[in-house]
């Protein structure tokens, strides 16, 4: 008997576009962790970047204006350079029900090209998110006033926005990496918020999300914060959910978010008590009216008695801004902690606890407890949590 082959496709195809250098080293960086189920473009205005992209589909905007060079720290560079290839633009996009465009914010074709490719991916009816990074203060001022002007022109043009202030990495590692080791880390903070949102749509569940959960969540939806937990323990959910929420990498908390998307994965042992828990911790500073959506997977290939969380918070309207100041006047209130101080903390906790030690690794500092032993992974809890 012939197999009949269905008409309805089983998942959204997504795009995830790296627009400029620091955009085509994060799409790098996700190829080569395997994310699943999403195909990858590369957009440039130097050539030579564009050639050793690994992207599947690489567009060269700006053949004339720039000659194949870059767009010298030139917004409007970058921005003519992406109007000359417009048609080109278009027919990439055509095809996507979800485009994730990624770029380094300060430079010339990421800044300048990034609210072009979003503008025409919402025009082709395609769910456009945006995660996008600031620059170092190293990097000085000139770049932070760029990046700056292009994060206030992209917002007006996707449907949400995710934001990664790069010195805040400065809070969580080590003296001893490299400015190398550095970017690479930014790249991988980018990888893992495009993987922990493309994942819930492309990896069934026992209460399944999918790719209208997420734009129920995110579509016209503004500034937003995504993160990833994972604990174990008799506390593990409410561990895991309050990882995911409280990054040090995210510009402002989840108080007031009128929009939550959180899914729970772990292994047979997951119970409907700890979901509840997790809920709890998650939604108790949200906005009392805010639009709540879950999901649960069993993960047969989960750490024994490890819980991971993915929440995705949006809809703070104007209370982003407020909120965000909120976050960064109590910082600046006080130094940002030693790293040493705070790993002797941390162990003398543990043992208190009975809980394993710190290790050491990539010189940034890990803890083994809530994370499970093998886990190749820094102590950030969101986004920086590798899926084996």
């Amino acid at each position: 008997m012939p197999q009949i082959k269905p008409d309805i496709e089983t998942f959204a195809r997504i795009k995830v576009i790296g627009v400029g250098g620091s955009g085509g080293n994060a799409i790098s960086r996700m190829m080569s962790c395997g994310i699943k189920g999403v195909s990858f473009v590369a957009i440039n205005t130097d050539v030579q970047a564009l050639h050793n992209s690994r992207a599947g589909e690489k567009i060269h905007i700006g053949k004339v204006l720039t000659k194949g060079l870059g767009a010298g720290m030139n917004p409007e560079i970058g921005r003519r350079a992406a109007e000359e290839n417009k048609q080109e633009l278009q027919e990439s996009l055509k095809s996507a029900d979800m485009v994730f465009i990624t770029c380094g914010l300060g430079g010339g074709t990421g800044t300048g090209a990034s609210p072009i490719v979003a503008e025409l991916a919402r025009e082709a009816g395609a769910l456009t998110v945006a995660i996008v990074t600031k620059p170092f203060s190293f990097e000085g001022s000139q770049r932070a006033k760029l990046a700056e002007e292009g994060l206030a022109e992209l917002k007006d043009k996707v449907d949400t926005i995710i934001v990664i202030p790069n010195d805040r990495l400065l809070s969580i590692i080590d003296r001893k990496v490299s400015l190398l080791n550095a970017f690479e880390i930014v790249d991988d903070v980018l990888r893992q918020a495009v993987q922990g949102i493309s994942d819930l749509i492309v990896f069934p569940g026992i209460i399944n999300l999918d790719f209208a959960d997420i734009k129920a969540i995110m579509e016209n939806a503004g500034p937003a914060i995504m993160g990833i937990g994972r604990a174990t323990g008799e506390n593990r959910a409410t561990e895991a959910a309050r990882a995911a929420i409280s990054s040090p990498l995210l510009e402002f908390s989840i108080e007031g978010a009128k929009g939550i998307l959180f899914n729970v994965s772990g292994g047979t042992d997951m119970g409907m008590l700890e979901i509840s828990e997790a809920a709890k911790t998650i939604t108790e500073t949200a906005d009392p009216d805010a639009k709540i959506i879950f999901g649960a997977v069993i993960d047969e290939k989960a750490k024994k008695g490890e819980m991971k969380i993915t929440v995705i918070a949006t809809g703070f309207g104007e209370n982003y801004n407020q909120n965000s100041n909120h976050q960064l006047a109590i910082e600046d209130k006080k130094a940002p902690p030693s790293i040493e101080v705070e790993k002797r903390k941390k162990k003398e906790k543990d043992r208190e606890e009975g809980k394993e030690e710190t290790r050491e690794e990539n010189n940034i500092a890990v803890y083994k407890s809530p994370l499970p032993e093998d886990e190749n992974e820094w102590d950030i809890p969101a986004f920086i949590r590798k899926k084996k």
